[in-house]
């Protein structure tokens, strides 16, 4: 392992609201920034009451103007909901007021329903097809302005944004291996197919003007604490969370329960605990342990660390706890 980093979705806690979510993430960033994280990122969904990071670029500056050196990274930005040039000038932007600190991380889901994406004024079946296009349209706005060029991304044209792909199967791992792109995938939710995406995408890496070999990253997710029952007693709010997307009942984060078999079956709790494989808990032992196992089974050049937990301080203690052990394996 290289770095390690964190991935925030500036989750919206119930009795709480937007504008104290973006803030509890800039505090977090600011303590990310001291506890050795690489790059804070942040997501894209929309029409979400537990999320407040719909607007990724707009939460990205707020992130990147109370930080100095951690990179704010996109992770991602669905690019089916909008034009290439649009994000090249979002991203271009940020990357012309925090020089050598963005990155752009693009997606192929819409990260939204159905009803959503057509209010985004997007044609969802025609947008994921364009999908390549899409990503190779807008690197081309990153790089130097060419003679005769006639539409340029400005800021954009010629700032070379680091763009990675993200995904939660094979599509991306292979597309980001064809273009030499450094490659993210979202085993945090969708551990499936992880060891498959990776292994695709370092078989079939092609040196690219972007990257000369492959580098993979993978998210998991961690509740850290001062014991292992401490820890299992924070991941109830995100299991929570699981449970309500399932249900077609997504809302905010709810505070953690002392038994989670008393608001779910045993067949929800079955397929929460597939989805939420790749997730570390307990104490700074167990998670240390935990996360041992996971570099030697993938091992990843780089780990994104999340977690959904209700209370602000347990959420940063528990993101210390990790940092602490991680910083012990970097290579």
């Amino acid at each position: 392992m290289q770095a390690y980093s964190l991935l925030d979705l500036s989750p919206i806690a119930e009795n709480s609201d937007a504008g104290r979510a973006l803030r509890n993430s800039r505090d977090l960033a600011q303590h990310a920034e001291q506890w050795g994280y690489k790059r804070f990122w942040m997501a894209e969904h929309h029409n979400m009451d537990g999320v407040a990071s719909a607007a990724t670029a707009v939460a990205l500056g707020f992130i990147a103007e109370g930080t100095e050196k951690i990179r704010v990274a996109a992770g991602g930005v669905m690019l089916p909901n909008h034009s290439p040039l649009v994000v090249a000038e979002q991203f271009g932007t940020l990357a012309a007021l925090y020089p050598d600190r963005v990155d752009l991380g693009l997606g192929r889901a819409p990260g939204t329903d159905g009803a959503t994406m057509r209010a985004l004024r997007r044609d969802p079946l025609q947008a994921a097809d364009n999908f390549p296009e899409d990503v190779r349209e807008l690197l081309y706005f990153f790089e130097p302005q060419r003679d005769g060029q006639r539409v340029r991304a400005v800021p954009g044209v010629g700032l070379k944004v680091p763009v990675w792909l993200l995904g939660s199967s094979l599509y991306s791992a292979q597309l980001a291996a064809a273009l030499g792109l450094p490659f993210a995938f979202a085993s945090h939710f969708a551990p499936a197919m992880l060891q498959q995406a990776l292994h695709i995408y370092r078989e079939n890496f092609t040196p690219s003007r972007y990257l000369e070999k492959p580098y993979a990253a993978a998210g998991i997710n961690v509740f850290a604490a001062d014991s292992d029952e401490e820890g299992r007693h924070l991941m109830t709010s995100l299991q929570q969370q699981f449970l309500a997307l399932r249900r077609g009942t997504p809302g905010r984060l709810q505070p953690p329960v002392d038994n989670l078999e008393s608001v779910a079956s045993k067949s929800e709790l079955m397929q929460v605990q597939q989805s939420l494989a790749e997730t570390a808990v307990g104490s700074r032992e167990t998670v240390a342990a935990w996360i041992d196992r996971f570099l030697e089974r993938t091992p990843v050049d780089e780990l994104i660390v999340t977690g959904a937990i209700y209370d602000h301080p347990a959420r940063l203690k528990s993101f210390d706890l990790a940092a602490q052990v991680l910083r012990e394996r970097l290579s």
